[in-house]
């Protein structure tokens, strides 16, 4: 649905299109040998490659090559089996070359669709324009100390994938849902960590509005290294609205770079957007252009895994789980897996549901993930096993499951101990239910007289009399046929 933005002279919506830079998973970087990892000593893990030391050739880290084709063939994207490394020049302290390389007019990967699922069950197409190969820069650390800014190069050369949108995106909603889509994808495939927080994954969002009815695009402003899904979602937002406010005091949008303050709610301008000429753009003397073949790019298909739509259309199909429910379970591969393992030989339904909202409710609480979850899928069925065999009640499973996210321990063994066993002997439910039906003459007598909801009050008082033990379905029975006779 548009997101609109009124305005004294009408409505507007915004036009946004989002520049994703992946970083790419692989031990070395695109042009060296050197480490990638995350987190080592500043300037350790540099090679004179890295540094911009004269003499110095880029070698192309084929591993960073397939790990791009293989996130094209994900985004469903053609595969350009020619691409071509160009230098784009620009100064800043932490490039120590004066140029980047990427690609520019022949990228490895282009157009493909990411689809949206969107809160209210709806899908929606956003079209994929590129994917290119580029090497990061460095790190400035401006708050190390009072007068100097220090460099860690250790970034510097890093692999990285630059995923450029269609300005398809009309809402704040359909951006979030872009990136988390995006992201996902990208963990299925293994082609890039999607860690926000450590800046594996940054957003550059190109935010532009135009009157509701319009086709024309308007000048556009970016939203430069917003660094997580929620702060591009305020963020396309502020500076939409920010753009109409211009217009209609009579202004015109500037075309420039602007970053987000998070703490503020509001964007700022950086400086002045620059063209694509500002940057001298000519293929790199030092590399050949990259070359591929129709059997590599097969056999890179051949590897790929099961993708998130792909798996949420099966988990609907062949579990008959809502489309909301499957979108959940497979918006991670790690929980897809878990509930697959849950409720293999078990209702689908039933371990969908255990798993949303009893297990996510409890990984919420404690700041985790399914990946180290307290309770292993293993044990989650066996709980849900001795809940279908009458071991135990519903009511008492989810006091047995608390248990098992505290100690970790495996519920036969916290039945057993607690003696959690459900009763099911129908003279001793009887005998119970003859005890409240006794202590309760009026709400007998209500019932009697056509209140059917006071039945409910009396299964509670049993169920509190025997501590949640006793089987609600002969409960129910024996309270009917008793408060009837």
């Amino acid at each position: 649905m548009t997101y609109v933005i009124q305005g004294e002279s009408g409505d507007w919506e915004m036009v946004v299109g989002l520049e994703v830079h992946a970083q790419v998973i692989s031990r070395a970087k695109l042009f060296s040998g050197a480490a990638t990892d995350f987190g080592g000593e500043p300037n350790s893990q540099v090679s004179l490659v890295d540094a911009g030391m004269p003499g110095m050739l880029p070698v192309i880290n084929d591993a960073c090559v397939e790990q791009a084709v293989r996130t094209g063939l994900g985004l469903k994207a053609k595969i350009n089996l020619r691409s071509v490394f160009e230098r784009k020049n620009y100064f800043y302290a932490d490039l120590p070359q004066g140029y980047q390389i990427s690609q520019y007019q022949h990228p490895i990967v282009g157009e493909g669709t990411v689809v949206l699922d969107l809160a209210d069950g709806s899908t929606r197409e956003v079209g994929i324009e590129r994917l290119h190969l580029e090497q990061d820069a460095g790190k400035s650390l401006h708050d190390q100390d009072p007068k100097r800014t220090f460099i860690d190069l250790n970034r510097s050369g890093v692999a990285l994938m630059e995923i450029v949108s269609a300005p398809d995106i009309r809402s704040p909603e359909e951006a979030g849902a872009y990136l988390r889509k995006l992201r996902s994808i990208l963990r299925y495939l293994g082609t890039c960590d999607g860690n926000m927080e450590q800046g594996s994954l940054r957003c550059d969002a190109n935010v532009s509005v135009r009157k509701v009815g319009e086709t024309e695009l308007r000048t556009r402003t970016e939203v430069k290294n917003v660094n997580s899904v929620r702060f591009v979602m305020q963020a396309v937002e502020h500076e939409a609205e920010r753009q109409v406010d211009v217009y209609e005091s009579g202004g015109q949008v500037v075309q420039e770079t602007r970053l987000y303050d998070a703490d503020k709610g509001e964007t700022r301008p950086m400086r002045a957007k620059e063209f694509a000429h500002d940057y001298r753009y000519f293929p790199d003397p030092d590399l050949l252009p990259l070359e591929l073949d129709e059997a590599y790019v097969e056999r890179v298909r051949a590897g790929l895994p099961e993708l998130p739509d792909a798996k949420k259309s099966r988990f609907m199909a062949d579990y008959g789980l809502s489309a909301a429910d499957a979108g959940q379970l497979v918006a991670e591969r790690e929980t897809a897996e878990y509930f697959e393992r849950v409720a293999r030989g078990r209702d689908p339904k039933q371990a969908a549901n255990w798993v949303l909202s009893t297990l996510f409710g409890a990984l919420n609480r404690l700041g985790r993930t399914v990946t180290d979850s307290p309770v292993s899928a293993e044990a989650l069925g066996a709980l849900i096993d001795l809940v279908g065999d009458g071991t135990i009640s519903g009511r008492i499973a989810k006091e047995v499951f608390d248990d098992m996210v505290k100690t970790g321990r495996d519920p036969a063994a916290i039945v057993a101990d607690k003696g959690l066993e459900q009763v099911s002997d129908g003279d001793a439910i009887g005998a119970e239910v003859d005890k409240i039906i006794a202590a309760n003459p009026a709400q007998a007598e209500q019932f009697r007289g056509g209140n059917e909801k006071v039945l409910g009050w009396f299964v509670g008082q049993i169920m509190k009399a025997t501590r949640g033990k006793a089987n609600p379905q002969m409960v129910n029975q024996l309270l009917r046929e008793k408060l009837k006779g």
